[in-house]
């Protein structure tokens, strides 16, 4: 005879943190089975899986975080065939009524899968777009590193010696960096204008050091850009940079995005109604989802505004239609998310040429 828990489906949810996870479990109808703290570690991730298991057919599990804390864990259960769905942090009004502890969010997590509220799938990062990422994480801090370089020899340079300020004020930023990098500062190391030199002189060959690294670095993100989406570099005003942080945001595995629609809304580009009164069939800018993928979106259709002459046409049309640039550039951006989704879920489909919003879009 079948015994209960052979048949008994239950749900799992994991409140993740640096160190430890937070397991919990409930049955279909939501119901306290049971919950239990596991360490961050590949023998604890297999524990808590082994741990699910034992209480029925695990059906789905909730985890808190997988782009961050939780990434580890998820990977775990995806490679065992567990079903894992992303689940939001709890609200604050929820918060506020019930309180916080890791029982509660891992019980609130469990019954988000449960109840079917939490539905996204997490991006798998098992590919090369997650090495794109990892190389732009690095890219991104060389350049914020090298601006402060900069930005520090400049005020350096104002307030020290006034005939080294007036030398290296006639020169271009490159020969100055050179010229300050051969600097010979002196021994009196006590002397400010002793002091000002020998930190002019290390930040300039910093600086040289992080130009090189950016360098390296965008030639290996170009060389996995070209590998990963070859079509995408292809379409006009989508540089490496932009295709770069497009890959990103959809992931190992773009066809965790159900629909076009879906793409844009990640984006941040979906049109968001704001009709009220008699003031009707009004749309604004969505200022929400991914803000790197709306910036490389918006990159894309200012240069084709610049460039694109179909694109130039169109903007002409529109204003004269009445329409402002901000609602122009929206409908352009959500025209540009249709076409990179078909590019990323399907690049060995056809795309038209660089697609333009119908009329009604505004």
């Amino acid at each position: 005879m079948t015994s209960y828990l052979s048949v008994l489906e239950v749900f799992g949810g994991v409140d993740t943190h640096t160190h430890t996870h937070h397991a919990a479990v409930v049955d279909q109808l939501g119901r306290e089975l049971a919950d239990r703290e596991f360490p961050a570690t590949r023998a604890g991730y297999e524990a808590l899986h082994a741990w699910l298991m034992g209480f029925g057919r695990l059906v789905l599990v909730g985890v808190e975080g997988t782009g961050s804390y939780g990434a580890g864990v998820m990977r775990l259960l995806t490679s065992v065939g567990t079903k894992v769905v992303e689940v939001d942090r709890p609200d604050r009004s929820a918060r506020r009524a019930q309180g916080k502890s890791d029982p509660l969010d891992a019980y609130a997590a469990a019954r988000a899968a449960a109840s079917g509220r939490a539905t996204g799938t997490p991006k798998s990062r098992d590919g090369i777009v997650e090495s794109l990422r990892c190389l732009r994480l690095a890219q991104r801090s060389a350049i914020k590193a090298r601006t402060q370089c900069i930005n520090q020899i400049r005020a350096l340079l104002i307030n020290g010696p006034a005939n080294l300020r007036e030398q290296m004020s006639q020169l271009p930023t490159v020969q100055m960096l050179k010229r300050l990098s051969h600097l010979r500062p002196g021994t009196d190391i006590a002397h400010p204008g002793t002091a000002c030199r020998q930190a002019l002189k290390s930040l300039a060959r910093r600086y040289a050091d992080l130009n090189h690294e950016i360098k390296e670095l965008h030639r290996t993100i170009s060389e996995l850009t070209k590998q990963a989406a070859p079509e995408l570099l292809e379409r006009p005003g989508v540089g490496v940079q932009v295709a770069a942080q497009l890959l990103i945001t959809a992931g190992d595995n773009p066809d965790r995005l159900g629909s076009e629609a879906s793409f844009a809304h990640l984006a941040g580009v979906a049109p968001i109604p704001a009709s009220s009164g008699k003031r009707q069939n009004r749309h604004r800018l969505n200022r929400g989802g991914d803000r790197a993928a709306n910036n490389a979106l918006y990159t894309v259709a200012i240069v084709r505004m610049r460039y694109h002459e179909p694109t130039r046409a169109y903007v002409q049309r529109r204003t004269a239609e009445g329409l402002s640039k901000k609602d122009i550039i929206r409908c352009l951006k959500r025209a540009i998310a249709r076409e990179i989704y078909r590019l990323l879920t399907k690049p060995t489909e056809p795309v038209p040429s660089p697609s333009l919003p119908p009329r009604q879009a505004a």
